[in-house]
């Protein structure tokens, strides 16, 4: 009888350490029941960085992060694989040289004669796929609000353009009962009426500009010189218990904008920022020249753009609230302290101008939103 040409495997118990020894992409190894490592094999040298010296002897729970261990994680994986009869789960272990990678893992009870012995414990490294699908999930999220305020821009945009049709013509009729003779207290009505109607004037351009339907007139000047001169009207309106402070870098570029608009974006960051800061605090506003990559267009080459920071140290806003906090009549004020359009008019603005706003805020730490406006070359 001629031999196998590839020779003989040897019986069982050798034919299945071959394997295992053969893995590289798995984690395959041993515990006894109290989690101690009793094999190791190639696999897990890759994955997580230990010689089988280094490892045989000691507790599986060192591949687990501080906070995990913390939690008694390792010990209730055990517990689960023993009465359950199997664990499978995913989450963020430790290599050898401190890195984090996120594991797959399936921990399975070895017993004998029905008595527990030991787990067998299967690791792999799913950290790409798990970061590929994390930018997907984000991705998602970020096409879902983009669509959310299309569409509530387009319907802004329809009811500002009726409410401004209605706003003027109560405007032309009050104008033709004040050139009609009256009374004293006839011409305080109209004058209140008038006050009135400016007021729903000013949310409609807020609303335009936040549905991009408001035009712009952009020209172009020195931004950093313009927040100077705003300085007084932006302390008077922050009030005596909070300090603005400006940081204006010198040799800014000139940039084409509607200096209005800009006017009005700042003074409503600023405002957000008082209101936020009931006992007092600090303001600080900063203009920079920096250069990043539009979020809209992540495959355009970095561009230069003129960074206006408002930052403070009031009391910040929830994770829940900084996905809306541009939505039009969105606001955490209370009831007659806000109308919910100052950031949608911010939003509506500095996207119509080509720009973008990054927002940092911890609960309690304060906030951070940075207005970026391209430069032109």
């Amino acid at each position: 009888m001629t031999p196998h040409p590839t020779g003989d495997l040897g019986d069982e118990s050798q034919q299945f350490g071959l394997l295992v020894n053969s893995v590289t992409d798995y984690a395959i190894y041993m515990l006894d029941p109290r989690g101690v490592i009793r094999t190791w094999n190639p696999g897990g040298e890759r994955i997580k960085g230990y010689r089988k010296d280094e490892v045989v002897g000691t507790n599986y729970a060192r591949f687990y992060t501080p906070e995990d261990i913390a939690a008694d994680v390792p010990a209730r994986n055990l517990a689960i694989a023993a009465n359950e009869g199997r664990y499978a789960g995913e989450g963020w272990r430790l290599r050898k040289d401190g890195s984090r990678f996120h594991a797959s893992v399936v921990i399975d009870p070895v017993r004998v004669d029905g008595v527990l012995v030991g787990f067998a414990k299967i690791t792999r490294d799913v950290t790409e796929r798990y970061l590929a699908q994390e930018q997907l999930r984000s991705a998602q999220h970020e096409l879902l609000q983009a669509q959310k305020m299309e569409a509530i821009g387009k319907l802004t945009l329809g009811l500002a353009h009726d409410f401004n049709n209605l706003l003027s013509v109560v405007t032309n009729c009050l104008d033709l009962i004040s050139a009609q003779p009256h009374g004293e207290v006839s011409d305080k009505y109209i004058r209140t009426a008038l006050r009135s109607v400016e007021r729903g004037a000013l949310l409609t351009r807020q609303l335009l500009t936040f549905g991009r339907g408001h035009e712009l007139a952009p020209e172009r000047f020195d931004v950093g010189k313009a927040i100077r001169d705003m300085h007084d009207m932006l302390q008077r309106s922050a009030g005596d218990a909070v300090a603005v402070e400006l940081d204006v870098a010198g040799d800014l570029p000139t940039i084409n904008l509607d200096r209005g608009q800009l006017d009005s974006a700042i003074l409503n960051l600023v405002c957000n920022s008082r209101d936020a800061m009931p006992s007092g605090g600090c303001i600080k506003i900063t203009v920079r020249l920096q250069t990043a990559r539009h979020p809209d267009d992540p495959h355009q080459e970095p561009g230069r753009f003129l960074c206006i920071t408002v930052v403070d140290n009031g009391e910040g806003i929830a994770p829940d609230d900084q996905a809306r906090i541009f939505e039009p009549f969105f606001t955490t004020k209370t009831v007659g302290r806000g109308s919910g359009l100052g950031l949608s008019q911010v939003f509506g603005f500095t996207s119509q101008s080509g720009g973008f706003i990054r927002v940092d805020s911890t609960p309690g730490s304060g906030a951070s939103v940075a207005l970026y406006y391209p430069v032109a070359e």
